[in-house]
């Protein structure tokens, strides 16, 4: 089997979320994502973000934020309405520290929501949209945190910014 399958394309952005617990470099894949990737860096720029908790750790999977609500059933995008997933054939979950576009458990339902893997996550594959890789320890840091029964860091972690 050749290598291209396997092999992640050249990120072309970078970007830095600041939290309570430490800064997420994520290098982006507009290239391949162009509608999540301008989505996320649109409602970034615009403050949307700041003070949104990280309302989701499943140890070992993912942790998840981007909803302003802080129940994991909010969100919006920049297109008005939730927009259309962007599956790419060298984009997989098949590594700890990716980050992809949360959805409503059903396709194409994209909003504010994103999430970074804890570890190798082949069942997101082709049905979430894969837009970014991270450099460093923070989200597992944060993936450590203690949790509540349905999911919740019992000690809130803030997202206050990210910045170019």
């Amino acid at each position: 089997m050749s290598n291209l399958y396997v092999t992640e394309p050249a990120t072309n952005g970078k970007v830095i979320v600041d939290t309570t617990a430490g800064e997420i470099e994520v290098e982006l894949w507009g290239k391949e994502a162009p509608k999540a990737v301008r989505n996320f860096l649109q409602l970034a720029m615009e403050g949307y973000y700041d003070g949104v908790i990280f309302h989701r750790i499943v140890p070992g999977f993912i942790i998840q934020t981007g909803d302003p609500t802080g129940t994991g059933t909010g969100g919006d995008s920049i297109y008005g309405e939730p927009f259309q997933d962007e599956t790419h054939g060298r984009l997989r979950f098949n590594r700890r520290g990716l980050m992809g576009m949360a959805n409503r458990g059903k396709r194409n339902t994209n909003t504010s929501q994103f999430f970074f893997t804890l570890d190798r996550a082949d069942e997101l594959t082709n049905k979430h949209t894969l837009f970014g890789r991270i450099q460093g320890d923070t989200i597992y840091n944060i993936g450590q945190l203690d949790i509540d029964e349905e999911e919740r860091p019992k000690r809130q972690v803030l997202e206050s910014a990210a910045t170019g």
